[in-house]
């Protein structure tokens, strides 16, 4: 499948109805340090994440957004407040309960692809295959980001757009319930970033997988079913897209 092929691929509907929250957190704070050097990067923050549903976490550096994205994803822990997945309890977890969600529920996408550079686009995607329970066929996982023709290619013989696409297929070979993405376009360029994002925007509405993507970059939140901006580490507003672009239909 072609670029082209990729940037055409169908809005999710999921998000749309109304379906369970996956995701609930209730008064979620968390400080860093203590006394006067105390750093307040979530402060009371509330939400539902529903599934299938493509969700932008929005705000400027320092609002909070990737220390809400790493306690969902069970990398981080609040110090206070509550955070469950469908029944699990994320808060309280101990390590390998933690370890056990992230295997085998999580799919991350950050900013930088941390390939290894001596496997194959087929190898990197592998490696996390051989550690997951029930993954999807590896050639389909890189066909859904339009990796087909490089596939047997180096880390260095691709673009950084190719790279990340790479990355993104990696993350959801498992076949993640939830795919977490951290400023995924930060290091590319216009064209290749909203490539990639339509490789994000695809794995969302033909798998179903509840999405959140983190990002500073305003024009993103258009592809969201719903925006969050966070400011001083609260959620400041919230809105539902009545008509949702296509990724290659926004610009920034």
């Amino acid at each position: 499948m072609d670029e082209g092929q990729i940037a055409a691929a169908g809005t999710a509907t999921a998000g749309d109805a109304v379906t369970p929250p996956v995701f609930v957190a209730r008064d979620l704070a968390k400080t860093y340090g203590s006394g006067k050097a105390a750093v307040h990067a979530l402060r009371d923050v509330n939400l539902e994440i529903h599934a299938g549903e493509f969700v932008v976490l929005l705000g400027p550096s320092g609002s909070g957004k990737s220390t809400l994205l790493n306690i969902l994803g069970g990398l981080d822990a609040p110090t206070s407040g509550t955070a469950c997945w469908r029944d699990h309890q994320l808060t309280g977890a101990s390590e390998s309960e933690l370890t056990a969600y992230r295997r085998e529920h999580v799919g991350f996408v950050f900013q930088f692809y941390n390939l290894i550079p001596s496997l194959t686009v087929r190898e990197n995607v592998q490696l996390v295959a051989e550690i997951a329970d029930n993954p999807m066929d590896i050639a389909q996982a890189i066909e859904l980001v339009g990796l087909t023709p490089q596939i047997d290619r180096f880390p260095s013989q691709l673009s950084g757009g190719e790279q990340q696409r790479v990355a993104v297929a990696r993350a959801i070979v498992k076949r993640p319930d939830i795919l977490l993405c951290d400023e995924p376009t930060g290091a590319l360029d216009f064209d290749t970033g909203r490539i990639v994002l339509a490789a994000i925007q695809r794995v969302n509405a033909e798998l179903g997988t509840t999405t959140i993507v983190i990002t500073h970059n305003s024009a993103i939140a258009d592809m969201a079913h719903r925006v969050l901006r966070l400011r001083g580490g609260r959620i400041a507003s919230e809105e539902r897209n009545s008509k949702r672009l296509d990724a290659m239909e926004i610009s920034w």
